[in-house]
């Protein structure tokens, strides 16, 4: 009830932003029935009314804040405040799939965990792995071979999620499962694609924030199904590695893999990961490594068959730079390094994060109380029309003529940001080299005309990459 209390002071006691009218009932859900529908009824207000804070209800019993500007995330971002994990936070949700792995453990453990994987993430580590990303992406073409040929439209995104867990699965965990050939067909494939929905329909639904209700509905017990599944899968996936490396024995430092690295990683006190742990660091980086990034992906193809002329732009920078061959020359193509950068605003492939207050915080005038969760809109910080002018025109030129020094830090993060920076962030130059890739051996071949008859269903897809 205290709790209630400092809410709805939070709420109504001060000048922040509402979305509402709040429903004496459900609040301010009655205002949209999914995270597309969320993210447009953000984005009018933020056009509107120019917030950096706001503060929406889940029925009339629980209140959550939000920021939306790079002011307010930065504070939030430099606080000490762990992940949404209690009740009613969504990373909770995603515990019972992924496990306490460094998207969602804190503290101690994190600061461990983190320190003992930062070493798979060097660009040394990555680098023999270019054979692979050509045998995937090779894959991958063929695959589009048949749409280029007819112009049937094709829905982009479920075909390059493949191509990224097919590379994660050979690179991370020396796995080959013929991933893209079988695509939903292979169980694990879609007990991811059945996961993420379930945790998201969950999120959106204040009842099955309750665990005793929840665990009886007919989602729980496909969760649950799914979870043993998926948690099998992993297992099965590390006992294969211990094996190998029993017969074969560890290989060079600079081919090792990233279940390597978490097999043999130790802190100063010689004492390595659990098997849970293992698994747990296994499951999130499966899930968290492909799906961001094939979202970045996704919508950089998109872009490049809805803007023409900046199409023009990179295919021309491309041309001349194979004409002497591209080794070493990935620091050369600024017009497609900014050409994804300004899709990634657009389109943020992680649109959002959060975070449980341990303590009140201060936003200029505005105090969020302590023990609630409070969402960091990514999209919408990309999209303040006091950030970012023109926020809805496609503008690669923003990040290759404007000086960025001058531009705030925390106005372009869409990768999140903060000490808890995902780790998978270096997957950026994989982004670079498949776009590089399907730019040069596939897109001239597709219609440019035909992106635009999807343009309006961005709404609803921006939210499901």
């Amino acid at each position: 009830m205290i709790k209630y209390r400092r809410w709805r002071v939070a709420t109504f006691g001060q000048n922040i932003t509402t979305l509402g009218p709040i429903h004496p009932i459900w609040g301010s859900l009655h205002l949209f029935h999914d995270l597309a529908s969320y993210f447009k009824l953000l984005g009018q207000i933020v056009e509107k009314e120019r917030p950096k804070v706001y503060v929406y209800w889940s029925m009339f019993f629980y209140a959550s804040f939000g920021v939306c500007h790079p002011d307010s995330a930065q504070i939030l971002y430099k606080s000490s405040a762990p992940k949404a994990y209690g009740s009613g936070g969504a990373y909770r949700y995603l515990r019972d799939w992924i496990g306490d792995g460094l998207l969602i453990s804190d503290g101690k453990k994190w600061e461990r965990n983190r320190r003992l994987l930062t070493p798979g993430f060097h660009f040394e580590i990555l680098k023999p792995y270019v054979e692979v990303y050509n045998s995937v992406t090779d894959i991958f073409l063929e695959k589009l071979e048949c749409y280029a040929k007819s112009g049937e439209a094709v829905d982009i995104f479920p075909r390059v999620a493949l191509a990224t867990l097919d590379t994660i699965l050979r690179c991370a965990f020396s796995y080959q499962g013929n991933i893209q050939d079988q695509g939903s067909k292979h169980p694990y494939v879609h007990a991811v694609n059945r996961l993420s929905y379930l945790t998201l329909s969950r999120c959106l639904k204040p009842w099955y924030q309750i665990d005793f209700i929840y665990q009886f509905s007919d989602e729980g017990k496909e969760l649950k199904r799914l979870c043993d599944y998926s948690h099998e899968f992993s297992n099965r996936i590390i006992k294969d590695r211990q094996q190998t490396l029993k017969k074969e024995g560890l290989p060079t430092k600079r081919h090792l893999n990233f279940l390597d690295i978490l097999l043999t990683a130790k802190d100063e006190n010689g004492i390595g990961l659990s098997d849970e742990d293992i698994r747990a660091e296994v499951e999130t980086f499966m899930f968290e490594g492909h799906d961001t990034v094939a979202s970045a992906i996704s919508w950089s193809i998109y872009c490049l068959g809805r803007y023409p002329e900046e199409q023009e732009k990179v295919y021309t920078e491309i041309s001349e730079l194979l004409e002497d061959g591209l080794e070493g020359k990935s620091s050369e193509m600024p017009c497609l390094t900014a050409f994804v950068k300004e899709s990634m605003r657009m389109f943020a492939p992680v649109p959002g994060t959060a975070r449980l207050l341990t303590s009140p915080m201060k936003f200029g005038d505005i105090t969020v109380p302590a023990g609630v969760h409070i969402d960091i809109s990514i999209h919408s910080i990309h999209h303040h029309p006091d950030v970012w002018p023109e926020h809805e025109v496609f503008k690669p030129e923003r990040f290759l003529n404007e000086d960025i020094t001058n531009r705030h830090p925390y106005s372009y993060i869409p990768f999140a940001a903060g000490s808890r920076l995902l780790v998978h962030r270096r997957n950026t130059p994989l982004l670079l080299l498949f776009l590089f890739l399907f730019q040069e051996l596939y897109w001239p071949k597709f219609c440019n005309e035909r992106i635009k008859s999807y343009d309006q269903q961005i709404s609803s897809e921006v939210c499901r990459c």
